[in-house]
């Protein structure tokens, strides 16, 4: 499975690095919500990416999540207290409840009129699927 993952990120040059060790990524899908609260979503999760994917940092770790907040310009007390709290805890129970009802059982899954397409993609991929959803929401018009 990891050599699959390297492979993809090298193909669509995303930051991939030797892992060695799978860290639980739950602490920092709560901080993820309450950054994209802040507004700061995206530059977060693109952080979170590169330091567990590429620079093998462990995750799980409150010093570790409060680095990367504090890196894009967030307030590391503040997401200390998120983790510590876990006031985000419910909404990502709800999006791991959804998943489930899905069939979602990795991370992304893109979904589109019944149809997945699962782990990281090519543009040409996403396109694909994107086109072949739009034929069907006419078909279905016509």
């Amino acid at each position: 499975m990891l050599a699959h993952l390297k492979q993809t990120a090298a193909k669509l040059d995303l930051p991939f690095g030797d892992r060695s060790m799978t860290f639980n990524s739950r602490r920092a899908q709560e901080l993820g919500k309450w950054a994209e609260d802040c507004g700061k979503g995206q530059a977060f999760h693109r952080a979170v990416f590169q330091a567990y994917f590429a620079d093998g940092c462990n995750i799980a770790r409150t010093a570790v999540l409060t680095a990367i907040a504090a890196g894009v310009g967030l307030n590391p007390d503040d997401a200390r207290a998120v983790i510590e709290s876990e006031s985000y805890r419910e909404m990502v129970d709800r999006d791991w409840r959804r998943s489930r009802q899905l069939g979602i059982t990795a991370v992304p899954t893109f979904i589109m009129n019944g149809r997945h397409l699962v782990g990281a993609q090519t543009y040409q991929e996403l396109a694909r699927l994107v086109e072949a959803g739009d034929s069907i929401i006419r078909r279905l018009d016509d």
